[in-house]
């Protein structure tokens, strides 16, 4: 691409980033630092929706090339050789509406890049700031001004260009199921981020003593969670959503005959095995089964942990959103399923996962900060503490 080109696409990140930060300006929210945290984690997981939609409308190769569409900065400009390919093939991966998908989702992409670069500018500029204002009062700073940290807007700076690679490696690669299905889990790894950044930012109701003991479990459920999450980016990317359109039984047995070893084999073409044969029926049922089977033990544990934190006072609301959120999973799961996988339906179910992830980092972040406050106090809880919300 030419450089006026990539000026170009580059404005369209930047007039993305430029509306979040119109929101933030208007906000009635005095820390404007906070609530940029929070629009950024918003567009974040509607990026996250958006790139499942992108992948199950098979958009990923709308535009075959990286990060422009032939050559250009839109689908208007490329609309000779989309056309082109589009009446070569006409249900093939390259159409005007296609690319115009994938571009989009490209544009928000660079538009949630732009906003976490300003969260890493922001943080830097207020740390390298505050030994010169004149206060000498080293416990406010590792106090209030512990938020401004850099170092973890940094990391997240850091993650957002390892996305963008395996972003360009995801079209240069050809959908790759291996490089999809990471190019996912970090999407989420950044959602989860900047929810433990939004977290940091924001004060917290006082939690119950006993919210100590959910710091394993809290982590184990969030660990499981993550697992289910790949085993189903697995699915999506090799397009085995359907393998099994039977329940509770799949091919009318309740463990059908599957092919594992080629299913699982990480290295290999979208549709092949790593001999460069077609993969079978059965290694995409394989594929299917073991995110199904799995999920009724991620489903138990986060219901088990769900209703701990009920019980717990200050994290009520997060176990009963918990309970919610697992409940429309399972409905989404299992109507994929019987309705014959339509795509709203998909697509939420994707952002019902990320919504898991989402509460699962703020029942960890509540965990550890009960921990956090009982260590430096020496006592079990401390509503007064809590209310400081010490940072982690």
């Amino acid at each position: 691409m030419t450089t006026p080109m990539l000026f170009q696409l580059g404005s369209m990140g930047l007039l993305v980033a430029l509306l979040a930060f119109c929101v933030v300006w208007v906000s009635s929210d005095t820390n404007k630092y906070r609530k940029l945290v929070w629009v950024t984690l918003f567009l974040t997981f509607d990026l996250i929706m958006f790139g499942a939609f992108t992948r199950l409308t098979d958009s990923g190769l709308g535009c075959p090339d990286w990060p422009g569409c032939y050559g250009h900065s839109n689908p208007l400009q490329a609309h000779v050789h989309i056309s082109a390919a589009q009446e070569a093939m006409p249900d093939g991966p390259v159409t005007v509406m296609k690319a115009w998908i994938e571009m989009t989702h490209r544009y928000f992409a660079m538009g949630v890049g732009v906003l976490i670069i300003a969260l890493m500018v922001i943080a830097w500029m207020r740390w390298l700031r505050w030994p010169k204002a004149g206060n000498s009062a080293s416990g406010q700073k590792n106090g209030q001004e512990s938020k401004f940290s850099p170092w973890f807007p940094t990391v997240l700076f850091l993650f957002v260009c390892l996305q963008g690679a395996f972003g360009a490696w995801t079209v240069t690669q050809k959908l790759q199921p291996v490089i999809v299905t990471t190019h996912l889990l970090l999407g989420l790894t950044l959602l989860a981020l900047l929810t433990w950044l939004g977290a940091r930012q924001s004060a917290h109701a006082p939690v119950a003593a006993s919210a100590t003991s959910l710091v394993k479990p809290a982590l184990i459920g969030m660990l499981l969670l993550v697992l289910q999450i790949a085993l189903g980016g697995w699915v999506s990317t090799n397009y085995a959503a359907l393998a099994c359109t039977d329940f509770p039984t799949c091919h009318g047995a309740l463990v059908p005959h599957m092919d594992f070893a080629n299913g699982f084999t990480l290295w290999r073409h979208l549709g092949m095995t790593a001999d460069g044969e077609f993969l079978s029926f059965q290694a995409l049922t394989a594929i299917h089964w073991t995110h199904r089977s799995f999920a009724f033990v991620v489903i138990a544990f986060i219901v088990w942990l769900a209703c701990r934190a009920l019980r717990t006072r200050g994290l009520e609301k997060t176990g009963r959103w918990l309970l919610i959120i697992v409940g429309l999973q399972l409905i989404t799961g299992l109507s994929t399923i019987f309705l014959n996988w339509p795509l709203s339906i998909a697509v939420a179910h994707n952002g019902g996962a990320a919504l898991l992830l989402l509460l699962l980092v703020m029942l960890n972040y509540k965990a550890r900060l009960a921990l956090r406050v009982s260590s430096v106090l020496g006592a079990p809880s401390h509503p007064t503490a809590d209310r400081l919300n010490p940072q982690p």
